[in-house]
């Protein structure tokens, strides 16, 4: 199947209102092409500078997002831009692209990543650091970025009953978050599930995938 084809079977296969988020991480600005050309306007991102190099070379009304762990000293360089920032692990990375999207005169989506899975390498907050950060109500008061829902990465195992546990765990604090706190109708996404376990992702509520080689082929990592 060509990345075209990919594209509109994903589409097609993912129920209503549920975002497809194409993972271009490592692809060349031609074959994001590909799957432009295809109808796809959302594209996920892991590096700051890949992203930036990405977003001058290609058609200004791509939707960028910033999936991967983001340092806080390079949030500058995508705050003008950047549509929804998956990965904000800390209060002081939330509190920098509130400063930064004041200083560009705009208001940030993000989504808070929380930390579900066994391996200790992926990112994220603790469920209870969580909660007690946004008791806190410290959040309240920056204007600069809106949050929109919860993001968290699932253990890499062929174990199913592993990774469904710990998506279900992920739709329960969005859901404690949701009905805690009045955020309004725009904390409406849930985002987990990628190429190789999206569909369990899918029937634990997620509403929005982040699909990589399943569209664009195996990555060459250099």
């Amino acid at each position: 199947m060509s990345i075209k084809e990919h594209i509109l079977s994903l589409n097609a296969s993912l129920p209503a209102g549920v975002t497809l988020v194409a993972v271009s991480k490592t692809y060349p600005p031609e074959i994001i092409m590909e799957a432009y050309d295809a109808g796809q306007r959302v594209f996920g991102e892991n590096r700051v500078q890949e992203l930036v190099a990405k977003y001058e070379a290609l058609p200004k009304d791509i939707q960028w997002h910033l999936i991967g762990h983001l340092q806080t000293n390079k949030v500058k360089y995508i705050a003008p831009f950047v549509v929804l920032i998956h990965s904000v692990d800390s209060a002081h990375l939330l509190e920098t692209i509130h400063e930064q999207a004041l200083r560009n005169d705009r208001v940030i989506d993000v989504l808070m990543e929380v930390h579900v899975a066994r391996e200790v390498s992926k990112h994220g907050w603790q469920e209870d650091e969580l909660f007690d950060y946004m008791a806190s109500g410290a959040w309240k008061g920056l204007s600069g970025v809106r949050l929109r829902g919860v993001m968290g990465v699932a253990t890499f195992t062929d174990e199913q009953q592993v990774v469904r546990a710990e998506f279900e765990r992920l739709h329960e604090i969005f859901l404690r978050l949701k009905q805690t706190y009045d955020f309004g109708p725009e904390f409406d996404t849930l985002s987990m599930g990628m190429s190789g376990d999206y569909p369990l992702a899918l029937d634990c509520g997620s509403t929005m995938v982040r699909i990589g080689s399943l569209i664009f082929g195996a990555r060459q990592y250099q």
